[in-house]
């Protein structure tokens, strides 16, 4: 264990500690892709895994997190009270009690649209993993009655991180980008997919739902390399798409918490979150703000994700990105902590925490 993670888990003990926070959450279900699968990917073919070295090299081994340590869903179940993290739904372990305290379904290389992530292969699209959840719900109320089950899915936290794949891998692919719609029609045709797929979240009994937008997908080491007109700067113009997005998101789920009674849909602004710890990295103690901790090939580290042979920073504390696409674990910690307490500048309406007692 190394002694930024040290200090990493002190801190969190010590947030859990000063906010006296009781679990008031009953569970914490989670959908999205690699930015908090937690090992479904272990578990299907797949060309997206993170089951090897160096990947989870502060986790104590790698389990199937794409970064380095734990993702900002851990780190908050860890806040919350939970003494476990929500398990990934394929594991076989998976089953009995152990569901009633939450399960993860994201997977790696997933979008809100089916072919996002092709180029991955094997990946559950969020429809998919709509309908593991239902089959959860369905042995759920099987176990404790529908009225028990309708309790615990009112008060749980529901947790949805997806839309990166559908512009990294997808839209701005370059063996695609010639025949893709406008980025206008491209945006409407995801928002139109992700409000049906959250009113089927609400049908299941979701009622607490945490909506992450689009991070700054320009900004990542991979796309850094594969556009290096840019040279230090991000790619503007995938930025600018995936903000296009983001104003529309947080516009519908306003909507839906009006139209869909007893609903809260939150809009989680990671993407501000992460754009002012780029822009202003030194002021978080960060050392390297534009290139992968694991690193192969690329100016920046981004041409291939950390394989087994790859070499890591000896710091990671000072990286805010592990690898070609993700942040690492002291950027996850910062998210988290944001999430759980920002204004509304980070997350509207309420913040997490208040969510909790609402």
């Amino acid at each position: 264990m190394s002694f930024w993670w040290l200090l990493s888990t002190i801190f969190i003990v010590m947030l859990y500690r000063r906010t006296c926070m009781a679990k008031n959450f009953s569970a914490i279900f989670v959908f999205g892709d690699s930015l908090v699968d937690v090992g479904n990917n272990n578990y299907i073919p797949s060309l997206a895994k993170a089951d090897h070295d160096p990947i989870g090299v502060d986790f104590g081994k790698a389990t199937g997190r794409f970064t380095n340590g734990r993702t900002v869903t851990d780190i908050l179940g860890q806040v919350l009270g939970f003494k476990n993290f929500p398990p990934p739904y394929l594991a076989p372990t998976t089953v009995g009690p152990v569901v009633l305290q939450g399960v993860n379904y994201a997977s790696g290389a997933s979008g809100i649209l089916d072919e996002s992530g092709a180029n991955y292969i094997g990946r559950i699209p969020m429809d998919a993993q709509l309908d593991n959840f239902a089959k959860t719900r369905l042995d759920i109320i099987s176990s404790i009655g529908a009225p028990a089950s309708l309790k615990l899915f009112a008060t749980a936290l529901f947790q949805v991180t997806t839309s990166s794949n559908d512009f990294i891998n997808n839209y701005f692919l370059p063996s695609l980008i010639k025949n893709q719609p406008p980025p206008e029609t491209f945006v409407e045709t995801l928002i139109s997919a992700f409000r049906r797929q959250l009113t089927k979240l609400y049908d299941l009994g979701a009622r607490k739902i945490i909506v992450t937008n689009a991070p700054p997908v320009g900004c990542i080491p991979y796309e850094r390399d594969y556009n290096p007109s840019t040279g230090k700067e991000c790619v503007a113009s995938q930025n600018l798409v995936a903000q296009q997005f983001n104003q529309l998101l947080k516009g519908m789920l306003i909507e839906l918490t009006a139209t869909l009674k007893g609903s809260t849909f939150v809009y989680a602004d990671v993407y501000g979150i992460v754009d002012d710890i780029i822009q202003n990295y030194k002021s978080y103690d960060f050392e390297i703000a534009d290139s992968a901790c694991c690193h192969v090939l690329g100016s920046h580290g981004g041409l291939l994700p950390c394989l087994p042979y790859a070499k890591i920073c000896p710091d990671r504390s000072k990286y805010i990105f592990w690898d070609s696409y993700h942040v690492t674990d002291s950027v996850n910690v910062i998210i988290a902590k944001r999430l759980l307490d920002g204004d509304l500048n980070d997350i509207s309406p309420l913040n997490i925490r208040a969510l909790s007692h609402s």
